[in-house]
């Protein structure tokens, strides 16, 4: 997704940016008071940064690899951030019928993306459709209950979104964007009060185009696709998603799924999951579920842009 600042100038208008799990965040601040850039910036990365300790994949002492390289069974404590990110995708993993699974991470490596496979994580492969850990969050502390390494990939970007706009309401700005890739969240209204406009991005591997143009106020957008972290394997494109039902990247006619709602670390979940439904299932459950979401589809006459919820239109 791609973002459109305003043009008018308020008391206090910041553009901020900076790098965060292999891509870049950014932030747009439109306040009626004075702010420190710097402070403000340092406090924004600060959140990114700690979403990364706790749930990076990349990093072998994050929270989470030290989690999945635990005898299974065994209690971990971990902070409070991750056990609610942990809790959330579980629910969400409820919901979805297993659409959604955080078990991942071994299937991720096996298809060829991710980080490298280390001999002390592991592998993965099949399991059985319960959940694959337990989560204490009065204690907070959590087990696998199954030999299989977690993957919060499709959950954590959207956390450390919310993380962001949290921030920004302490610094008492209540008119802002902030983003990761595809997760953005808005809250209140451009400086022209206006609520903030969204580009949908077309999914397409080899150029950048809009597909639509959103706009939201407090409210926050997930996007997952087949389309950009793909590799060619044979003669044909596999993508970075997993179906948590295979075990093998997903095959879908949905190219492209975008979902609204009030936080970013749910629509992130939510997008993910359907994505991997594919179009028929994937708008059952945008009814079932009361989802606000923007489906893309290939059919055999090109695209087709399906809109659900608040999108219907």
């Amino acid at each position: 997704m791609s973002t459109e600042p305003c043009r008018s100038e308020p008391a206090a208008q910041l553009a901020l940016s900076g790098p965060t799990m292999g891509t870049r965040w950014s932030a747009l601040a439109h306040a009626q008071h004075a702010l420190d850039r710097h402070v403000l910036e340092h406090a924004l990365a600060e959140a990114c940064h700690r979403v990364d300790q706790q749930m990076s994949t990349w990093k072998p002492d994050s929270n989470l690899m030290r989690l999945n390289r635990m005898a299974v069974g065994a209690w971990m404590s971990i902070p409070d951030e991750l056990a609610y990110v942990l809790a959330l995708g579980e629910g969400v993993r409820q919901r979805s019928g297993g659409l959604f699974d955080m078990a991942v991470l071994g299937a991720v490596q096996t298809a060829g993306f991710g980080p490298p496979a280390r001999p002390e994580t592991p592998a993965g492969g099949e399991r059985s459709t319960g959940p694959a850990l337990e989560i204490d969050m009065g204690g907070l502390r959590a087990r696998r209950l199954e030999p299989v390494a977690l993957d919060l990939s499709g959950i954590a970007k959207g956390f450390a979104v919310d993380l962001m706009a949290r921030t920004m309401e302490d610094f008492g700005v209540q008119d802002y964007l902030v983003s990761i890739d595809g997760e953005v969240q808005a809250g209140g209204f451009r400086g022209d009060g206006r609520p903030w406009a969204v580009a949908l991005e077309a999914p397409d591997a080899d150029r950048r185009d809009i597909a639509a143009r959103l706009e939201i106020h407090n409210a926050s957008l997930a996007t997952s696709g087949s389309y950009r972290h793909r590799r060619l394997v044979g003669d044909r494109w596999i993508s970075h998603t997993i179906d948590p039902r295979s075990g093998v990247p997903v095959e879908s006619d949905l190219v492209s799924v975008t979902v609204q709602m009030p936080d970013c670390v749910l629509a992130d979940a939510w997008a993910t999951a359907l994505l991997v439904a594919g179009r028929q299932r994937a708008e059952e459950m945008c009814r079932a579920e009361g989802l606000s979401a923007v489906l893309i589809a290939e059919t055999g006459m090109g695209r087709e842009l399906v809109g659900c919820g608040a999108f219907a239109r």
